[in-house]
C-alpha cells in the first residue's frame, strides 16, 4: 500500500474534519450520526485512495462519501422515525453528482454554527469546551481528559451526555439573531482560545504545533468578529490569536525542537500579523469595553514590539498581569505575573513571589515547576533546579516540550553550571 494516499487522508482529517463534521451535522441534525459517518468515510479512503488515487477535492470526496454512509446506517434501522426520513429525501440519492458536491461542501459559517450549538447555555460550560473541542478541534477523548485533569471516563460520559441533550432538547443548529448574541459569545470567545491554544501548544504528541487549530480558530475568530464588529472582546481575542500566532515560525527548529521566546530569531515573526495584532488591539481598546482578551492581547503587543528580548518592557507586562488579575483571577496569571516580576525587579524576587503562591493549586501543572526551575538555574541553585525540573518532566505530555525540559535539566547537572539566561 502506497504510504503517500495515507498520507493524504491523514492530512484531510487532521486539516478538514472540523469542517466536514460541522457540515454533516447541518445536513443530518445529529452528532452521532455525523461522527460515525465521517469515520465510515476515511475508512473508506484508506481502503480505496491507494488503489484508484487520491481525488481532486479531498475534503468534498469525503463529505459525500459519509453523506452516503449515513443514509445507508438510516435505512438499516428497523424503525425510522419521520424526521429521518425527512432527512433522507434531503439530497436524493440519484442527485448528479457534481451538484450534490456542491450542495454538502462544508460551508464557511458550519463550524460557527457548530460552536455556537456547543455553546449552548443549556449545557455545562465543562461540556461546552468538550464537545467543541472533540468536533471541531478533533481532539481525541484522552487529549481532552489531559488538558482539563479529568479521567477519560468522567470526559466520555460527558460528552454522551452533551450529545443527547442537543438531541433531546431539539437545540438548533445555527449562528443565534443579533438580540441573543452578546450573551452566547463569551462561551463561543472562551471555547475558540481553547482550541487555538491546543494548536499552539499541543497537550501531547510528538509536535509542538498544531497549524491546523492555529488557523482555524483564527478563521471563526475573524468571521465572529464580521458578525459583531463592536464587540471588543471578540476584537480583542482575534488580535490576541494573530500576535501569538505571529510567532509560530520561530518556536520550532529544524527537529522540531521547542524554542522558547527569548531565544527566538525574531526575524522570523510574521511582520504582516504583527501590523494586524496592533492595529486590531488599538481598534479593540478605543472601544472602551475593557476584557480580559484585550489585556492579554495587549501583553503580546508588548512582546511583539520589543525588537530583542532584552528590550522586552517586563514592567508592563507586569502591570497588565495585574490587571489581567482583576479582571479574571486565577493561579496561572499569579504565576505569569511573578515570572514578569523576575525579569524587571529581580530573580529573587520573582521566585519569592512563585514560592508564596505554593503548589497546591498548581502542583499539576507543569509550567509552573518549569517556571521555578528556570529561576533556580538562572540563580545558579541547580541541585533545586534539578528537582524541579524533574517534577516538571514527570508531568508534561508534549514531546517537544519533554525534550526541552530534559535538556535544560542536564544542562544544569554539567560541572561548572552556574546562573544566567
Amino acid at each position: 500500500m502506497s504510504a503517500e494516499p495515507n498520507l493524504a487522508v491523514a492530512a484531510v482529517f487532521r486539516q478538514e474534519s472540523g469542517r466536514i463534521l460541522a457540515t454533516l451535522v447541518r445536513v443530518f441534525g445529529d452528532f452521532d450520526t455525523a461522527e460515525d459517518a465521517m469515520q465510515d468515510a476515511f475508512a473508506e479512503a484508506l481502503a480505496h485512495w491507494p488503489d484508484r488515487g487520491v481525488p481532486d477535492n479531498p475534503a468534498a470526496w469525503i463529505t459525500t462519501t459519509a453523506r452516503r454512509k449515513a443514509i445507508d446506517r438510516l435505512r438499516r434501522k428497523q424503525t425510522r422515525n419521520e424526521k429521518q426520513e425527512e432527512l433522507l429525501l434531503l439530497i436524493p440519492a440519484n442527485a448528479d453528482e457534481d451538484r450534490l458536491i456542491e450542495q454538502l461542501h462544508p460551508l464557511k459559517d458550519d463550524p460557527l454554527r457548530l460552536i455556537f450549538t456547543c455553546c449552548h447555555p443549556a449545557l455545562s460550560s465543562e461540556a461546552q469546551v468538550a464537545l467543541t473541542l472533540r468536533t471541531l478541534g478533533g481532539l481525541t477523548v484522552p487529549e481532552i481528559a489531559r488538558a482539563f485533569l479529568t479521567p477519560e471516563a468522567t470526559l466520555a460520559q460527558r460528552l454522551v451526555r452533551a450529545k443527547r441533550k442537543i438531541r433531546h432538547a431539539n437545540i438548533p443548529y445555527r449562528v443565534p439573531p443579533p438580540e441573543i448574541l452578546p450573551e452566547r459569545t463569551p462561551n463561543v470567545l472562551a471555547v475558540l482560545f481553547l482550541i487555538f491554544n491546543e494548536g499552539y501548544s499541543a497537550t501531547a504528541g510528538d509536535s509542538l504545533i498544531r497549524r491546523d487549530l492555529c488557523s482555524e480558530a483564527i478563521r471563526l475568530a475573524r468571521v465572529l468578529c464580521e458578525l459583531m464588529p463592536h464587540a471588543p472582546e471578540a476584537v480583542g481575542l482575534l488580535a490576541l490569536l494573530v500576535l501569538q500566532d505571529c510567532r509560530r515560525e520561530a518556536r520550532v527548529g529544524p527537529s522540531a525542537e521547542l524554542i522558547v521566546l527569548e531565544d527566538q530569531d525574531r526575524s522570523k515573526w510574521d511582520a504582516e500579523q504583527i501590523a494586524l495584532g496592533l492595529e486590531l488591539v488599538e481598534r479593540a481598546l478605543r472601544m472602551k469595553g475593557p476584557g480580559p482578551y484585550q489585556i492579554q492581547a495587549a501583553i503580546a503587543a508588548v512582546h511583539a514590539r520589543a525588537k530583542t528580548a532584552r528590550e522586552t518592557d517586563w514592567e508592563q507586562i507586569a502591570v497588565l498581569y495585574q490587571q489581567l488579575e482583576r479582571m479574571s483571577p486565577s493561579s496561572v496569571v499569579r504565576l505569569n505575573h511573578a515570572v514578569a516580576v523576575a525579569m524587571f525587579a529581580g530573580i529573587e524576587t520573582g521566585l519569592q513571589m512563585i514560592d508564596q503562591l505554593g503548589s497546591k493549586q498548581l502542583d499539576g501543572y507543569h509550567l509552573f515547576h518549569a517556571a521555578r526551575a528556570d529561576l533556580l538555574r538562572r540563580l545558579g541553585r541547580n541541585e533545586e533546579a534539578v528537582l524541579a525540573y524533574a517534577r516538571a518532566l514527570a508531568l508534561v505530555t508534549n514531546r517537544a516540550e519533554h525534550d526541552y525540559l530534559e535538556m535544560r535539566r542536564k544542562s544544569c547537572l554539567e560541572p561548572g553550571a552556574g546562573g544566567g539566561g
